[in-house]
């Protein structure tokens, strides 16, 4: 069997970040993700999943997530029943996040204040005044004469 989600939308309030008796960090947010199809003229329509984070991911995002903002969770949809507070027996369908990623511009995550590792910008230039730093590859000037055709003589290297 196999049970793999990956939804990327907009957190609908902010995080909730509580603590187990045991003392483990659990996270349970709401997203809403757009449908692809929306009917002619109308408007767009969303569907809202519940979420559920544990432990270093649920720290995660509460810290760096809020109201509004893009996130990306991979992880598994998880079902449970349980009983609510006038006994009625209540049905669950909720996302176990395995992984929770930043999305979007640096200018949506709270003004660049994401970890480094996600920048992708270009790297620093060059420290060394001695040496010249390689110019970085013009590709968008190449052509189709600047690419020779390689012959095929049948034979596969492996």
């Amino acid at each position: 069997m196999y049970n793999k989600s990956i939804l990327m939308g907009r957190l609908v309030a902010d995080p909730e970040l509580r603590q187990t008796p045991n003392g483990i960090s659990v996270c349970a947010f709401r997203i809403a993700v757009d449908r692809a199809y929306s009917p002619k003229g109308g408007e767009k329509q969303a569907d809202f999943i519940d979420i559920v984070a544990w432990r270093q991911q649920a720290e995660f995002v509460s810290r760096y997530f809020s109201k509004g903002k893009l996130i990306l969770i991979e992880g598994s949809i998880q079902t449970r029943t349980y009983t609510d507070k006038s006994d009625q027996k209540r049905y669950a369908v909720e996302v176990v996040a395995d992984n929770v990623r930043f999305v979007g511009s640096k200018s949506e995550s709270d003004g660049g204040s994401r970890p480094a590792q996600n920048d992708f910008g270009a790297p620093p230039p060059s420290r060394n005044e001695g040496t010249l730093a390689a110019a970085p590859a013009a590709y968008s000037s190449g052509s189709a004469d600047d690419f020779a055709e390689i012959e095929d003589d049948g034979d596969l290297p492996f």
